[in-house]
């Protein structure tokens, strides 16, 4: 931080607009002097009197904060955001005064509302340029606008708005306060100066192009009726913040690049004339970086909206969206490149940003900044512009331009080159591909899509493990394919998602069939997190039932059927790219109970709006088989049992009361349905809840005491066993608590063991007459598998009245250490479930997986080949077999 004599001799020697008002304002001048520059702020902000009238006041008050801001710049007392947010401030307040008083001028006697001033640019982002002009959209509600009787509201809106930019960019002695450019509206050309809000929410929600869904990034309601100014950008949200992907909106923006990149040619050569917003290497593409990176990311993530450029950058790096370094060095060019922009401007008070054509005014510039000359000024500025135009050549990588030919043989030779054994089969695909018979590629934009992907798509393929299986699969997606556009885009614009899709295709056929009913699911492999662990249950919480303002039930539905979905696919892929099936079932499990949590709760809230609350009663869901332990594939149901606490003879309060028995069985056919039927978005979970009480013939929800009386008294043996893997999933801390309280006293009741054990065994026996395995790679159903396994641990739990723990691995575990039953089994436990969770994707019909994935699968159970994994699996099966047949030796006679 320099001294203000220091500051002020620079000033006087470089800039002859800071001079004038250090002229004009001598008590300001004065105040500076002793470097309180709040205090300078506060008196620049009085400058103005009422009797001046609003014209002439906000213009005092404008040089007066225009020479404060100045000083404390120059001075190193403000940084970069303490500059910018104070002129966006005074900007607010301009306009709020200017469209006050164009009101008051011609309604005097009525409510001021019914017009909004939106801020857009720097302005809507708090980060206005020292001169600068302010880009505002004006609208106006015709229900609420002031208007004098037979005057048309329009025109009422126009003269307001006409009136309010007069007061203050018409120039005058003083000056003026800000040039306001009402360009950005829609179709300028044609439409007037203020339009209606609902005809704006029209225009934006049909018609607008990408460079407006960027440019609203950093809109916001700066003045006048705010009320209105949120309604319309609640309204127009989804056409900001897109949750699939709009790369044809992207391209449009980083096509506006390229086109200023031409158009200011010669501002892009650094030295004299550079452009400091335009140029290559500048402002601009700073910005522009971060925008693409929001309108990709910020649609799926909320906390990547910032409208800031410095706010937005480090959300993105805090999201794994950018790099950290990368975050870091946009930021300091951001700094620097802004404060120089600020220097050029503060010479003579013009909404300049190209560095002057002569050495001598660059050398002007550069000591106003406390440099030595013109050439420091650029050799403090080259390394950043620099390496800021080579970061931004990322968003347009240097393609392959080689087209596929339309010539067959040519093609064909193309094919072959690329590594294809038989080119016939490729060939045929992209002969129906190029066609125009299939639905999602009839419009030339599609194909013209398609074919800037085919190279780089055809040499994937070629290089997958199974070409053939792989290529089917994508024909049969695309056929699927509402539309291709973004899809093709998004691929072509990341090459790594062509070789994963490659791979997907060739392996995973749960996977494809996914694709192909929600092509965006690829979206969110973009982001790194993608292939991280899923956070915990109340992490997975919160993100499933994020919902934007305004947004209902109904929206929650779907909201809740798309993240899980991201998150499924998510796992899914994990598990193709290498990442443990046991890692991935436990997050399948952890996905699953918050998708359970966020439903529940919302439903409970909308079912009390109409019947209010029973007193001392409440829901609590039981989960069973997996889910009770905890793991889940990708195929997995959620096995179900809805309880509820209280008396049952009490009835609820609400508007519409219930007895609580029907109460919470229709609370929990309500869950039920959030948690399983098809929206807009698609399906969830299918929920079995069979297994609660009397089975299909019972009540939906029963009352602790009524299932605490029907274990005790009327469960039948397998019942109980079902309940070594039962586990709350919802539901109050003191409910959960109870609800283990009759879980433990009932698995650990004296019973007679050999009557269980007796029936276990024929429960077995029913199972695999009833339903055979499918191969013997059936690795659930077959003999010496997961439900041998299960059997025989649930069957130990009770002999030895311990380790009922719903996690199957743990309670082996305790059984294991208790000397209870052997060791090796816990190999054949980690090896069957690895195997069942990596089948379900690679081959849900439980056969043989295809040559081409089998080295696939060993890998993601431990194996170095396929053969050895058969060895592993025949041990673990033995393993199982012999533990389970020496347990139902004795009572087979018997059966």
């Amino acid at each position: 931080m320099t001294d203000w004599s220091e500051t002020q001799a620079r000033i006087r020697a470089h800039s002859p607009f800071l001079a004038r008002v250090l002229d004009r304002l001598p008590a300001l001048a004065d105040c500076l002097a002793t470097g309180d520059f709040d205090a300078a702020l506060a008196m620049a902000h009085a400058a103005g009197s009422p009797q001046d009238g609003v014209a002439r006041s906000l213009r005092r008050r404008r040089n007066a904060i225009a020479l404060t801001v100045a000083a404390a710049d120059l001075s190193g007392a403000w940084d970069l955001d303490r500059v910018t947010r104070t002129l966006s401030d005074f900007a607010d307040a301009a306009l709020e005064e200017a469209l006050a008083a164009a009101m008051q001028e011609r309604y005097p006697d009525m409510p001021h509302r019914g017009f909004v001033v939106l801020a857009l640019g720097k302005h809507g982002s708090r980060e206005l340029n020292y001169s600068s002009d302010i880009d505002p959209i004006l609208l106006y509600d015709p229900a609420t606008l002031p208007h004098r009787d037979r005057e048309d509201v329009a025109d009422a809106a126009v003269r307001i708005a006409r009136r309010m930019t007069e007061l203050l960019s018409a120039p005058d002695g003083d000056g003026y306060v800000f040039r306001v450019d009402l360009r950005l509206r829609p179709s300028p050309e044609a439409t007037p100066i203020a339009l209606p809000v609902e005809a704006a929410i029209g225009y934006y929600e049909s018609m607008a192009v990408g460079w407006e869904q960027a440019a609203f990034i950093r809109a916001r309601a700066a003045a006048g009726d705010k009320a209105l100014g949120d309604y319309f950008l609640r309204q127009i949200r989804p056409f900001v913040w897109r949750r699939s992907l709009d790369f044809g909106a992207i391209d449009a923006i980083v096509d506006i690049s390229r086109r200023i990149r031409d158009h200011y040619a010669q501002g892009q050569a650094f030295g004299l004339g550079y452009d400091l917003k335009r140029g290559r290497g500048g402002i601009r593409e700073v910005e522009f970086f971060a925008q693409v990176h929001q309108l990709i990311h910020g649609g799926r993530n909320p906390a990547l909206r910032s409208g800031n450029t410095r706010e937005a950058l480090r959300a993105l790096a805090g999201a794994g969206v950018i790099e950290h370094d990368v975050a870091a060095r946009l930021d300091a060019a951001y700094v620097l490149l802004r404060t120089i922009e600020h220097r050029l401007q503060m010479v003579e008070d013009l909404q300049t940003h190209q560095l002057p054509r002569t050495e001598a005014a660059l050398d002007n510039v550069a000591r106003l900044h406390g440099l030595a000359d013109g050439p420091a000024l650029l050799a403090l500025l080259t390394p950043h512009v620099e390496w800021v135009g080579r970061n931004y050549d990322r968003l347009t990588p240097q393609t392959d331009d080689t087209s596929l030919s339309h010539d067959e043989d040519r093609l064909k030779g193309q094919l072959l080159a690329m590594g294809f054994v038989d080119a016939d089969t490729p060939l045929a695909r992209i002969a129906r591909w190029r066609g125009g018979t299939i639905r999602a590629l009839r419009s030339g934009p599609s194909r013209e899509a398609l074919e800037a992907l085919l190279p780089g798509l055809m040499r994937a393929i070629a290089k997958a493990p199974d070409t053939a299986r792989a290529l089917n699969r994508l024909d049969d997606m695309i056929a699927r394919l509402p539309s291709a556009i973004n899809f093709f885009k998004l691929l072509a614009a990341r090459p790594a998602l062509v070789e994963l899709l490659a791979e997907i295709l060739s392996h995973a056929p749960t996977l494809a069939d996914a694709l192909a009913r929600r092509v965006e699911l690829i979206d969110g492999l973009i982001d790194a997190t993608a292939f991280d662990p899923p956070p915990s249950v109340e992490g997975l919480t919160a993100q499933l039932g994020a919902l934007e303002p305004g947004e209902d039930y109904q929206a929650l539905l779907d909201r809740v059927r798309q993240r899980v979905g991201d998150r499924r696919f998510a796992l899914g892929v994990q598990i193709i790219r290498g990442g443990d099936p046991l890692e991935a079932a436990r997050g399948y499990g952890r996905v699953a109970e918050a998708a359970i949590e966020t439903l529940a709760n919302a439903t409970i809230t909308e079912f009390e709006a109409a019947h209010g609350r029973v007193p001392g009663g409440e829901l609590v869901i039981l989960a069973l088989g997996r889910m009770g332990g905890g793991l889940l594939t990708h195929a997995s149901d959620l096995d179900l049992i809805y309880l509820f606490t209280g008396d049952f003879q009490t009835e609820s309060d609400g508007p519409r009361p219930l007895g609580a028995t029907l109460y919470f069985n229709r609370l929990a056919q309500r869950v039920t349905n959030a948690l399983s039927v098809h929206t807009a978005s698609g399906p969830l979970y299918e929920v079995d809840t069979r297994l609660r009480p009397s089975g299909a013939q019972g009540l939906l929800a029963v009352s602790f005491d009524s299932f605490a009386k029907y274990e005790r008294e009327a469960a039948w043996t397998w019942e109980h066993l079902a309940l070594t893997r039962a586990r709350p999933v919802f539901g109050s801390p003191e409910a959960r608590a109870a609800l283990e309280a009759i879980l433990t006293e009932t698995l650990h009741r004296p019973r007679d063991f050999d009557e269980l054990a007796r029936q276990a065994v024929q429960m077995r026996r029913d199972i695999a007459t009833h339903k055979p395995p499918a191969s013997d790679l059936d690795v659930k159903l077959v003999p010496g598998g997961l439900v041998d396994l299960e059997f025989l641990i649930h069957v130990s739990q009770f002999r030895h009245n311990m380790a009922f723990d719903p996690d199957l691995g743990k309670a082996l575990a305790d059984l294991v250490a208790a000397g209870h039953l052997p060791a090796d089994l816990f190999a054949a436990h980690d090896l069957i479930t690895r195997y069942l969770v990596v089948s379900r994707l690679v081959a849900p019909g439980s056969t043989e997986p295809a040559e081409a994935t089998r080295p696939l699968v060993a890998r993601a159970c431990g194996a170095d080949h396929w053969d050895s994994l058969l060895e592993s699996y025949a041990q673990a099966r033995q393993s199982v077999g012999q533990a389970w047949a020496a347990l139902a030796a004795p009572y087979l006679e018997d059966i």
